[in-house]
């Protein structure tokens, strides 16, 4: 009988104390996502993220920089949905531009808390990349070719230094042309079947000096949703690259 009273003692004390770190948890202003997952977009690959996961782990951050194939959009979201998968809790989705078409698809996973737009995408349901794309007038500097034979869409290597990465030395920018990975073109005329933006908290990055998405584009989507707008000036397209201690600023601004 005194074993069984024991026994139920510590349960109730187990049980107690799990509650009173739930609710420590809920009160504290300063309690944040630990889990980060980077999405990269079109002609480039997670390695641009390089500073970006620097600042973030280094402030004590668990980051997973995804590989999309770029082979379509739900080849795409099936990659960023494994990501998820293998984490243990929430967790701030982050995404450059196609890569913001990639997890606006993924946006209804349960592991994610809060999403962030960086110079990216961010179709509603039904919706596809090009609608938008489309929906102000091209820019001179940029540099998307049309589809080759197999459907694949390149940057223009002559534009991409003006056009992709103009804050960036020259060096930078052209190993980037040279590494480029291309797109399957139909990946754009793909609508997304999910947009959890519409409930999740959210954040836009719009860089002013963007030549391969007219700023305009992303102003008027970043309106729409309610998003909570980062402008950086001067910034390109390349603004990941080029200005990581802003751009880990807003997702550390989504962690909270």
């Amino acid at each position: 009988m005194i074993k069984k009273i024991h026994l139920s003692i510590l349960v109730l004390l187990t049980l107690f104390c799990g509650l009173n770190q739930v609710n420590a948890q809920k009160k504290d202003p300063n309690a944040k996502i630990k889990n980060i997952v980077l999405v990269h977009g079109a002609f480039v690959d997670g390695s641009g993220w390089r500073s970006v996961y620097d600042i973030l782990t280094k402030r004590g951050y668990h980051v997973i920089v995804t590989q999309i194939p770029l082979t379509s959009l739900k080849d795409d979201n099936t990659t960023v949905r494994r990501a998820l998968d293998r984490l243990d809790g929430p967790a701030v989705l982050v995404g450059h531009s196609w890569g913001g078409t990639v997890i606006t698809e993924a946006s209804s996973h349960p592991n994610v808390a809060s999403l962030v737009y960086v110079t990216a995408f961010q179709p509603d349901k039904g919706e596809t990349t090009d609608k938008w794309y489309s929906s102000q007038p091209g820019l001179p500097e940029a540099g998307i070719l049309p589809p080759d034979s197999e459907g694949f869409v390149y940057y223009d290597l002559k534009k991409f230094h003006a056009g992709f990465a103009a804050d960036l030395n020259h060096e930078q920018a052209e190993f980037m042309a040279h590494s480029q990975k291309p797109i399957l073109g139909s990946s754009f005329t793909t609508a997304v079947k999910a947009a959890e933006w519409h409930t999740k908290p959210t954040f836009g990055i719009v860089p002013t000096a963007d030549k391969s998405i007219n700023p305009v584009i992303l102003r008027n989507m970043y309106k729409r949703s309610g998003t909570k707008v980062t402008e950086i000036k001067g910034a390109s397209h390349a603004v990941f690259v080029s200005h990581p201690q802003e751009v880990a600023e807003v997702i550390i601004a989504a962690s909270k």
